[in-house]
């Protein structure tokens, strides 16, 4: 695989190259573009290691959205609730 210029092997498991793809498929780019914008933010980590970090944070973020959005009243029910019943005045 070719990042920034250069050829590199990353080494993850069935998993999380799974992951990676439907992240990078999610986000309209190609897992080779993504690589390499994981590579770009990356700190001391080595690659393999920074791309697992990056899918882990990508699905609790994804997991918090879910219960955000599930915590909400449903459509109607802030009505409801503020105005102590539909159609009363």
């Amino acid at each position: 695989m070719m990042i920034a210029g250069h050829r590199t092997s990353v080494s993850l498991e069935a998993e999380f190259w799974s992951a990676l793809q439907e992240i990078a498929r999610v986000r309209g780019q190609s897992v080779q573009a993504l690589i390499g914008a994981i590579d770009a933010e990356r700190d001391a980590r080595n690659l393999s290691s920074a791309i697992r970090v990056f899918v882990l944070s990508a699905v609790r973020s994804e997991r918090a959205s879910e219960r955000a959005f599930a915590n909400r009243p449903g459509i109607g029910e802030a009505v409801q609730q503020a105005g102590g019943g539909m159609g009363e005045a």
